[in-house]
């Protein structure tokens, strides 16, 4: 993979129990395209993965940058993985809702995969969005005004949105390929 992403920041943001596969396998692609990527979590030292699929803790995580101290304005994107534990959580943490709230208010790219898009719903980021997600989240994100279609991966305005682990390779491509586009805007909807 091209370094497209090199010089390029991007935070993903997480909370205890976050879908392991959904926080290893975004993190490789984004790295392995150049760019610099911190986990950001309100877990202290550590937060703890898990396998929804098999309903299990996983693997620890170092977080990088504590979400009292991160400032969203130093990113320039912005990944939100799954797990229903981890997105559950992060909705109910103003900071973490307000850490999304820039990257919306901003325009900067958003990716965000399975239950991810739940945060999303609490920033207030997809009214008129088309979008996809875990299939239990279609009347949550129809409710908050946007419109879901069950697919692998859409693209609107910046915003990648994904169903499921199995969509993964698909998704890391969207999602490079956005976050290397200019200000996130490359695709009006795709």
């Amino acid at each position: 993979m091209a370094k497209e992403l090199k010089g390029r920041r991007v935070a993903i943001l997480v909370a205890d129990g976050v879908e392991q596969i959904e926080l290893t396998e975004p993190k490789k692609a984004l790295e392995a395209a150049g760019a610099e990527v911190t986990i950001v979590s309100p877990a202290q030292g550590k937060l703890q993965g898990f396998s929804d699929q098999k309903m299990e803790k996983t693997d620890t995580f170092t977080v990088d940058g504590p979400l009292p101290q991160t400032r969203p304005e130093s990113f320039d994107a912005l990944m939100l993985p799954g797990g229903v534990q981890n997105p559950d959580k992060l909705r109910l943490i103003p900071e973490a809702v307000a850490f999304v709230r820039h990257f919306v208010q901003a325009e900067k790219p958003i990716a965000a995969i399975c239950h991810g898009p739940w945060t999303l719903i609490n920033a207030g980021g997809v009214r008129g969005r088309r979008m996809t997600s875990w299939p239990s989240l279609e009347v949550d994100l129809s409710n908050a005004g946007a419109e879901w279609s069950d697919a692998p991966v859409i693209v609107d305005r910046g915003l990648v949105t994904s169903r499921k682990p199995a969509d993964l390779p698909q998704f890391c491509a969207k999602m490079i390929e956005e976050f290397g586009g200019s200000g996130g805007k490359r695709h009006a909807a795709a």
